[in-house]
């Protein structure tokens, strides 16, 4: 695994140790699969994006803080210009750009997602996380599976969905898509 990965399982661990709780008491209340959260927390599987946002704001930290170790500062606005958003790798298949990086005790998670040309053929990577979501899709087309249902997205196609269900995504049509999603 990456030194990023691990870095995050450590500052994981260390919130959880600072409020004296299991790994297994965490991952029960945020509705983890113990044996998967304590995978994440090795650092021998990466943490999905939408687990992260849950557990900092279970900690009441910030994403921005518990993913880079750096805090938030801005308090009234944040501008992310188009190339400046960080990029946040969390599975081979997608890459996320944090759109709200900065700005401190956001009440949701708003990201630029890209889905590799290269998924189409392959399974779909489910995974839940507490909470809900919304995609909206800006180029391409999107295959998206929530619990059990399949639907295709294209641009200007948009859904909401509860992410306790098991969801996933991939490209279609041999190109990338790209789609905003906001973890809530």
């Amino acid at each position: 695994m990456s030194d990023d990965v691990r870095e995050i399982a450590v500052r994981v661990k260390v919130l959880r140790e600072i409020e004296e709780i299991s790994a297994e008491t965490l991952a029960e209340e945020l509705g983890f699969d113990p044996n998967e959260y304590n995978k994440w927390e090795s650092g021998s599987l990466d943490f999905p994006i939408g687990a992260l946002v849950e557990i900092a704001s279970r900690f009441k930290v910030d994403l921005t803080e518990l993913v880079s170790g750096e805090p938030s500062r801005l308090k009234t606005f944040c501008v992310t210009r188009a190339v400046s958003a960080p990029e946040v790798s969390r599975r081979p298949m997608y890459t996320y750009w944090n759109l709200a990086y900065n700005f401190h005790r956001k009440k949701g998670e708003p990201f630029l997602v890209e889905a590799n040309a290269d998924t189409e053929g392959k399974p779909l990577s489910l995974n839940t996380h507490p909470g809900q979501e919304f995609n909206y899709v800006l180029e391409g087309r999107l295959l998206i599976s929530v619990g059990g249902h399949e639907t295709e997205l294209g641009p200007g196609d948009c859904i909401y969905y509860d992410s306790g269900e098991p969801h996933g995504m991939k490209a279609l049509g041999g190109e990338r898509a790209r789609f905003l999603a906001m973890v809530l």
